[in-house]
C-alpha cells in the first residue's frame, strides 16, 4: 500500500505534463498564394519553323570548253549584269586550230577552181564531139566517154563543194570555241565564292562550277513540315484545296539570325504537294522581297506563320508543372487545393493555352506552386492574370 501511494501521485504528475505539452504543440500555418481565374480570351502567336534562304535564281557558272584561267575579272560578292565578261581562257590552242581551219577553206576554194576547170575542159570536149557524131565522122562511144568524163568531172566539182562546206563548218566551230573561251554572266546577280582560280585549269565535265551567280532581288525561305503537321494545316486552315489553303495563308515573318524580324513580310507561295519517303516531310517557299539586299544566298532564319486561338482558355504558365510526362495545375477549391491533370494546346507568351481540364471560372494557384500539395489548405489571394504574366516576362 506504502509503494501505491508513492506511484499514484507520479503518474498523475506525468500526465499533467503530458497533457500541457499536447496543449503547446502549434498548430500549421496556412500560407497565402496568389490565385488567379481562368479565362477565355484570343491568344495570338505562330507557328516557327527553320527555314533555309536562297535566291530566286542561282546559275552555276561552267566553262564550254577546257583551257586554263588567263584573267579573272571580277570578285566574290561583286553585282554583276547579265552578259558580263567574267573570265576568259586561254585560247591559244583554239587560235592554232582556226588557222588551220582558215587553210583548209583556202585549199578547199582551190579545189573548187580546179573542179571547175575540169568540168568545163569536159563539156567543151563534149560540145565538140557531138556534130562530129552527128556528121558520122568519128564514132558514137567518142562521144559517150566524153560525156562521163563530164560526169566524173561534175562530181568532183561536187565533192569539192562539200568539202569547202565542212572546211567553213569546222573554221566556225574553232570561231565559237574562241567565244566561249570569254565566260559570261548567264544572269544579274552576285557573284559567290570561286572554286577556280587565275591559271586554274577548267573544263565542262568538272564537279564544281568555276563560281555561283545568284539573284538575291528576291528570295526564297524554305522550310518543312512533318506529316503531323502537315494534316493539321490542310484540316485547320481555311480554303478547301492546298493551293487554296496556301493562297489564303496570311502575310508570313522571318526572324533573322540576331533574333530581329525582317522588315519586308513574306507570301507562301507553295509546296512540293508530295511526303519525302525517306524523311516524312514536305517542303513548302517562302517568298520575300530583298530590296536592300540585307539576306544572302545560304542564310538562315525561322519562319513565323501567324495563328490565333480564338476564346481559348488560358491559365499562367507559372500555375503548372509536370511529371511524367502529364502536366499538373493546383485547382482552388474553398480554402484547399486539389491536383488537377491540363491538356496543353500551346504556351504563348508565358500563357498556357489549354484544352482540357479546366473551365472557365475556375480558380488556380498562378504561382510559386513548388511546395503545395493536394488538399493543402491555403489563404487564397485573388490576382489578375495580367500582372502573372507580366512579372514572368520581365524575369
Amino acid at each position: 500500500m506504502k509503494s501505491l501511494k508513492f506511484i499514484l501521485p507520479l503518474l498523475l504528475i506525468g500526465l499533467f505534463l503530458s497533457c500541457k505539452s499536447e496543449e503547446k504543440k502549434p498548430q500549421a500555418q496556412v500560407m497565402p498564394y496568389p490565385v488567379v481565374e481562368v479565362d477565355q480570351k484570343d491568344v495570338n502567336t505562330y507557328y516557327v519553323m527553320p527555314g533555309n534562304i536562297a535566291g530566286i535564281n542561282n546559275n552555276q557558272v561552267r566553262p564550254k570548253i577546257s583551257g586554263y584561267i588567263k584573267e579573272v575579272l571580277v570578285d566574290e560578292g561583286q553585282h554583276v549584269k547579265k552578259g558580263q565578261l567574267l573570265f576568259k581562257l586561254e585560247t591559244n590552242i583554239q587560235d592554232q586550230n582556226a588557222s588551220a581551219a582558215r587553210q583548209q577553206i583556202t585549199s578547199a576554194s582551190a579545189n573548187i577552181e580546179a573542179a571547175k576547170a575540169q568540168v568545163k575542159a569536159a563539156q567543151v570536149e563534149v560540145d565538140k564531139l557531138i556534130p562530129l557524131v552527128e556528121k558520122n565522122i568519128i564514132s558514137h562511144v567518142q562521144l559517150e566517154t566524153a560525156r562521163a568524163n563530164l560526169l566524173r568531172a561534175k562530181g568532183g566539182l561536187s565533192q569539192a563543194q562539200a568539202g569547202h562546206s565542212s572546211a567553213q563548218a569546222n573554221y566556225q566551230a574553232v570561231n565559237e570555241n574562241i567565244k566561249f573561251a570569254n565566260i559570261t554572266s548567264p544572269i544579274d546577280g552576285v557573284i559567290g565564292k570561286f572554286n577556280y582560280r587565275q591559271g586554274a585549269l577548267v573544263s565542262p565535265q568538272d564537279p564544281t562550277p568555276i563560281t555561283t551567280v545568284s539573284d538575291i532581288s528576291e528570295i526564297y525561305a524554305y522550310f518543312t513540315v512533318n506529316e503531323r503537321q502537315y494534316i493539321y494545316f490542310f484540316q485547320n486552315f481555311p480554303g478547301t484545296t492546298l493551293e487554296e489553303k496556301i493562297d489564303l495563308v496570311p502575310p508570313i515573318e522571318l526572324e533573322l539570325a540576331n533574333g530581329t524580324i525582317f522588315e519586308e513580310k513574306g507570301k507562301l507561295e507553295t509546296s512540293t504537294g508530295m511526303m519525302d519517303p525517306n524523311t516524312g516531310t514536305m517542303q513548302f517557299r517562302v517568298k520575300f522581297e530583298n530590296k536592300n539586299g540585307l539576306l544572302t544566298n545560304g542564310s538562315t532564319g525561322k519562319i513565323r506563320i501567324p495563328r490565333t486561338y480564338e476564346d481559348a482558355l488560358v491559365i499562367p504558365e507559372s500555375a503548372t508543372f509536370e511529371q511524367q510526362g502529364l502536366v499538373y495545375a493546383f485547382k482552388v477549391q474553398a480554402d484547399s487545393v486539389v491536383t488537377i491533370v491540363v491538356e496543353p494546346k500551346d504556351r504563348v507568351n508565358n500563357l498556357m493555352v489549354v484544352e482540357k481540364g479546366v473551365n472557365k471560372g475556375d480558380k488556380v494557384v498562378a504561382k510559386g506552386i513548388a511546395g503545395l500539395k493536394n488538399g493543402v489548405k491555403i489563404q487564397p489571394k485573388t490576382v489578375s492574370m495580367d500582372s502573372i504574366i507580366n512579372i514572368h516576362a520581365v524575369q
